[in-house]
Order: structure tokens, then sequence, then C-alpha cells
């Protein structure tokens, strides 16, 4: 039930009438009460109210249905952000539902479905290479987007025109992630907050005009502010959330193992841009959780940052959001503890940055297992109590007590296997819900081995013999060791849409196998200048730029490098090295032997030419005396996963039973299809959006399509195949009574299918 309160002066009209209060209740009946000379008069419905006002003077008629409807229309603009009926927030609304109330596209017609209109930003690099996973807002009659190149882009949502745009470097076309924008207004002006490298900034939201009077001319260097010298590396590529006059923001960091910088959450003020308060996710000296580090650990540790966006329930005035790894994110033996805040679902008080309680879902991560969403605030119907809760989806799914953080259903702390690796002290147990709530696949066994056919299961089994196999939280080693899900696997950014009506959360997952291990860093051996070259690359080029795929939106992969290399000097690549380039950090750490060492081993040369690494010294690894390989993926004799399907999922998980409704593959590889295969489903990479139409929305897939489930059965209604991937979370919004669904394709990414710069519309 929506319920509306509008509390009303007096108004002199003939006769003193006192209106103390209307309630409508939209679902049922209406009912009204008046104070009249004292005397209260209720009516129990719109009908009989009307009847009321007929029989009073003609006047006096019009002039209560012109006030009722001003007040109508005033609650119904005051009441926007709970209604679920605009798109005026990252994800839909502050709590992260990705749901509207929205029912004019239905199960009935949602077949009818086309493109209404469609807009090109026109900025996709020149390489070809880009992504977009930007969730639009939709303000009134205007729709923000971000770019390819992080172009701010105000379009009408009624035809897709642009209105303006904002580019931080004009005629440039520097990649980069964003997934989205963040508005904020108060009676004289509206902003909108956006960030790209180390910098946020603020525009007009009007004319996209920079706002000088915010930061320093506009904008604020991130890095700034963090107790300590910290990496370049301090960006945000998710939008924050805001509360009164606070944008509230966290951030994306190095994950080592050279220097990461902390991932501190800070709350700047909208006008100012001052820094009205910090959570230090890795403590200081006297606050709680500093003893889960070693002592001098709050100079050097980086990483545990929120990445992946916030959340809020405004009514409680907290903010509920959860954290990455701490770096370097496979070897913690200097950060010997249960590193406490990394890992953890924190909730904070909004106003004051004090932490409210916090949940671990992993103890001192070797693993890079980040919470990689934003929660969702739900409900629970327990014991006959419907209890506020926060559903955190992961690479298996935790539901909490919104008010304590304690696990609505029992979580186990499991004894895993110890880590083999010198001066590692890895944690002995690890938090395990209910295997109901363990919506991906935990693990990889024999059983596993992919059975897509024959020569695929025996070419599988030729290349995985002689690696380890295990359960989820078996400790990287030297040997090489299947892993399931992968660090990019479960659930990633796009997090999960829940629907307040039944109480399900629908999450989109992904199911594939790859292998790890780990390698002492180079000390006092001597070995060839390409080979300190390909270690340097695996341990700290790969967080970006991957093995064979790249890992970072917009980042070119190894094959890609090499190619661009081909065609440099080797000063030009060590300039860029030092200085960066575009989104690309600097390494100003690096001596010079690891630069020409990396030169040598993107051009592939150098292979005889020896280093004696006790002379040279390794600044990479800041002070890291193991390092993983990297993290590989691993295909069958046709270049599909190795592991049986579905290799991805949408799933329905019921609150209140904390079980799965149905699961259903989500996507599908063409040339399997036309062999007549049944949807395999796909790694996919955004999220979903529900509707009051009985719709799952989403894109994600590998496919390139965009599809429309049935809510309750998980059946395919509508599919379109768009240019490009659709990885990012689309959006749904009313304009002149006719509603519109929106998703940008923009393909690229960690999937490494083409690149796009479209954003569709659709309507019936």
């Amino acid at each position: 039930m929506n319920h509306i309160l509008a509390n009303l002066s007096e108004y002199e009209l003939g006769l003193k009438l006192n209106i103390q209060y209307i309630t409508c209740n939209l679902d049922s009946t209406a009912q009204f009460v008046f104070s009249c000379d004292a005397t209260p008069l209720i009516f129990p419905n719109f009908m009989s109210f009307y009847s009321f006002l007929r029989n009073m003077r003609p006047f006096l008629f019009s002039l209560f249905v012109l006030v009722f409807l001003l007040i109508a229309c005033q609650q119904d603009r005051d009441s926007q952000g709970s209604s679920y009926r605009t798109w005026s927030h990252y994800n839909g609304d502050k709590m992260g539902s990705k749901y509207s109330e929205l029912d004019q596209i239905n199960k009935s017609n949602v077949g009818d479905l086309k493109v209404q209109w469609t807009f090109n930003t026109g900025d996709l690099p020149e390489s070809g290479r880009g992504n977009m996973e930007c969730n639009p807002l939709v303000i009134g009659h205007t729709i923000y987007v971000t770019s390819p190149t992080i172009a701010v882009i105000a379009l009408d949502a009624r035809d897709g025109s642009e209105l303006w745009r904002y580019d931080t470097e004009p005629g440039t076309r520097s990649r980069g992630t964003s997934r989205g924008v963040a508005y904020w207004s108060d009676k004289d002006s509206a902003r909108i907050f956006f960030s790209k490298g180390n910098y946020l900034y603020c525009l007009d939201a009007d004319n996209g005009q920079l706002l000088t009077s915010f930061g320093q001319n506009g904008m604020i260097n991130l890095k700034e502010g963090l107790n300590r010298d910290a990496d370049n590396r301090n960006k945000s590529t998710t939008p924050g959330v805001i509360f009164g006059d606070l944008y509230i923001l966290g951030s994306t960091v190095g994950e080592g193992p050279g220097p990461a910088a902390p991932g501190y959450i800070r709350a700047f003020n909208v006008r100012t841009g001052a820094v009205e308060w910090t959570f230090h996710t890795i403590p200081l000296p006297g606050e709680p959780g500093y003893e889960t580090w070693p002592p001098e650990a709050y100079k050097e540790a980086g990483g545990a940052n929120s990445w992946s966006g916030i959340t809020m329930d405004e009514e409680r005035g907290v903010v509920y959001c959860g954290t990455g790894s701490a770096a370097y994110d496979h070897w913690g033996g200097n950060r010997i503890g249960q590193n406490l805040y990394a890992n953890c679902v924190l909730a904070l008080d909004a106003a004051t940055g004090e932490k409210v309680w916090h949940y671990q879902v992993v103890h001192h991560d070797i693993w890079d297992y980040d919470i990689p969403c934003a929660p969702n605030l739900v409900q629970v119907m327990k014991d006959g109590v419907l209890v506020d809760a926060v559903a955190q989806p992961t690479k298996m799914g935790h539901l909490l007590d919104r008010d304590t953080g304690e696990p609505v259903f029992p979580v186990e702390e499991v004894p895993v296997p110890p880590s083999e690796i010198p001066g590692e002290e890895s944690w002995p147990t690890q938090p395990m819900p209910p295997t109901s709530l363990r919506y991906t696949r935990q693990g990889f066994y024999e059983h596993e081995i992919t059975d897509l056919s024959e020569e695929a299961e025996q070419y599988v089994r030729n290349k995985i013999r002689g690696m380890e196999m295990g359960d989820i939280f078996r400790p990287p080693s030297v040997d090489s060791a299947l892993i399931m899900p992968q660090f990019n696997g479960g659930t990633d950014w796009g997090g999960g849409a829940y629907d307040p009506v039944n109480r399900k959360l629908y999450v989109n997952a992904s199911n594939e196998a790859e292998w790890i291990s780990m390698a002492p860093a180079p000390e006092n051996e001597v070995m060839p200048l390409y080979d300190l070259g390909r270690r340097i690359f695996h341990s700290q080029c790969t967080f970006c730029h991957g093995s064979q795929t790249s890992t970072t939106p917009g980042a070119h992969n190894l094959n890609n490098l090499q190619e661009i290399t081909a065609q440099r000097t080797a000063e030009e690549i060590k300039n860029t090295l030092q200085n960066g380039k575009g989104l690309m950090p600097t390494f100003t750490w690096f001596s010079d032997t690891e630069k020409d060492a990396l030169v040598a081993y993107l051009k592939d040369q150098d292979k005889e030419t020896m280093v004696d690494m006790a002379e040279v010294g390794v600044s990479f690894t800041n002070n890291i005396p193991w390092l993983s390989t990297g993290h590989h993926p691993i295909k069958d004799n046709r270049g599909f996963p190795i592991n049986k399907r579905p290799w991805g999922t949408l799933s329905s998980i019921d609150m209140d039973k904390g079980t799965i409704d149905w699961q259903v593959p989500l996507g599908t590889y063409p040339e399997l299809e036309a062999e007549g295969f049944e949807p395999t489903g796909t790694f996919n990479l955004g999220g979903p959006m529900v509707t009051a139409g009985g719709l799952v929305f989403i894109g994600a897939t590998m496919d390139e399509r965009f599809r429309a489930f049935d809510r309750d059965t998980g059946e395919m209604l509508w599919e379109f195949q768009m240019t490009a991937g659709g990885y990012a979370t689309p959006a749904t919004f009313e304009i002149d009574g006719k509603q519109y669904i929106m998703i940008a394709a923009g393909g690229g990414g960690i999937p490494g299918t083409p690149s796009g710069d479209t954003f569709y519309c659709f309507t019936l």
C-alpha cells in the first residue's frame, strides 16, 4: 500500500474549515478526515468526499478540487524516491532495489516492445575498444548518461536528442569505466556528480558547466586526504549516494603487489566539496578493528575499499556497502590477522560516518573474493514478523538483519585448509551461509568437467591433468589449481534486483572455472631480462590488462598491448610507465631495470640478456615475497568453458525462505544455439531490473541480447539483438503517461566482445 499524508493550514472559505489531514490508500479506499468548527467530518472513501464537495457552493467546490490536486501533485513529487516510479538514483533508488512500480509494459504485451529511439555517443576510442556500464538517471524529461570516454551527456527523454555534454578532455578519446552519475538538488540549484580518473567533478545539471564553487574549480583530487602517500590509483567508477547535503563515496584502488591506497569511505559536502567525514576501512591506532592487523599496517596496507556502490536507509540515516579485499590480495604474510574492515558488509551512520555494525564474509582474503556489488535493502517475513534486512550477493548469498548485522539464517564458520605458502597465515575458518543461499557453484571437482561433447570432455581431462581441485576456500599454492567461481565469477558489480511486493531477489551470476598458482618473487637469482618482465607484467599489470583477456573494461589485453608496443620505441613505452597516459596510472616506483624488463617482455626480446636480481632489487613487489602468476582462463577445444553448463544463470531467491525459487540459464552461444543446444548461459556483466509488470529485464550476456523474463517462473518472454553487449543495468521511466525501458550497449570490457556506444530506448 502507498500512503500519502498531507498537513494543511486553515483556509477561510466562508466557513472555517481546518483540513487536518488526508490519508489516501491507493490500493483500496480513501479516507478523508476534516475538522469543521471543531466537529470532525469523516468520509470513508473518495466518492462520499466528492458528493460533499458538490453540495457546497460552486466556487468552493472548484477551489477544493484545485487544492486537492496541488497537494496530491506535491506529495507525488515528495514521495518519488520511495514510490519506485522514477529512476532518479543509481540502481533506481537509494536502497538499490532496481525495482519499478510502472506496469504499462507487462507480461501480456512485452512481446510488442520496440525500439523508440537510440543515441550514439560518438566518442568510441579510435582503437574501437571501450565500454559503457552506465545506469542512466532520469530527472523529469532529462536523462543523464556517461559515455565510453566518461563524458557526461544530458538527453531529452522523449526523443533521445542531446541537450548538453561535458567532457573533461575535449578532442581526446581516453577510455575508462563509469557506471553513471549522482544527482542532487535544492530550491536554488541542481548538481551532477561524476568521477573520472582520480577526480570527482561537480556540474550544473541544467547546462553541464563546472560549478567552480565546488572543490578546486569544480573538482576534487580523490588522492588527497588519505593520511599518507599512496599510489595514483584512487578513483571511483561507481556513483555514491546523497544524504542531505552529503555525497558519500567509495573508491577503486590498487590491489598490489605494488603500493596501494587505503579504501577509505568519505562524505563530501555537495556545495563546497569539503570532506565532512571519513571512515577508515583500515583502522588507525585506537579505532575498533585496529587489533585485527599488524601494528604498522595502517601505514602501508591498501585496499579494503568500497568500489561497487553504496545503498541507504534514509529513515534510519544509515548507509550500507560492501568492501574489497586487502592488498596484496593473494599473499597476506605482511597483514596477519582477520583484516577488518576488508571483505565486510558495513553499516555506517550517514551523518557522521561512525560504524553501526560490520559483518565479514571472508576472513583474511587471499583469493580476491571481495564483495562485488552494493547490498540490497530488503524485508524478510520471519516467525510472522516483517524484518528489515540487507541482502548481499557475492560468490554466494548473505542475508543480514538491518539493525544488528546478524545473519537472518544460520551461518556456520567452516574449517578450511591452511596455506602452504611460506610466511602466510591463512584464517582457519570461513563463514558459509546455508546451501540454499549458495546460488553459484562452489569449488571444482572431476564431476564438474564439461559434458558438451565427448571430444570436449577428453580434451579438458587431458588439459587439466595434474591440476589441483577442491572447494571454494582452498588456498592458492605453488601447484596449478582450478577454482570456481573465479575471481570475476558469481555475482559482479551489477548486483541483484529486489521486488518489495513479493520479497524476491533476482540475481545473475557467472559459473566458469579458471586456474591460479603462486611463485616466489625474484630476489637473488639471475634471470633473463625478458623473464623478469614477464613476472612484472603478471604480478603488477594483470590487475587491469589480464593475460589473455583484459580484466578492466576499456583496457587492452596482452595481445593488444604487444601489437601496440611493437609500434612504439622503448623510450616511449618507459615514458608512459613513468607518467601514465589517459586513465593508465603511473609506475614511478619501477626502477630503470624493471622498466627495461617490461619493455623486453612486451616486445618479445632480450631473452638472453641476464639480470642479477641481488644487484637490482625488486621494487614492484613492495616487499611481497610470493606472487600470483595471474588469473588464467581455461577453455575446451572450441573455446568454451571447461565446466558443465549453465555457464551463466539468473535466479529468483525467496527472502522469506532463504531458498531459490527458480534458476534459468542466462545467455547463449549462437554457434551452439545453431547446433540445437538449449541456452547454455554465458559469462555475464551488468545487473537486472524488476518491474510491477511481472518482468525481469537484463542484458549482461556475451550474445549481446537484451531480455525480459517472467518474474514468477523464469520463462523468457522477449529478447532483442543489440549491436553490442549490454554490460550495464537497465532503467525504466514514464514520460507523458508512457513507460520506457533503457539500456547501454557498450560491449567490450571483461567479456571481450566488440565495443559499442549506443543507448537503446524501448516502448510499446
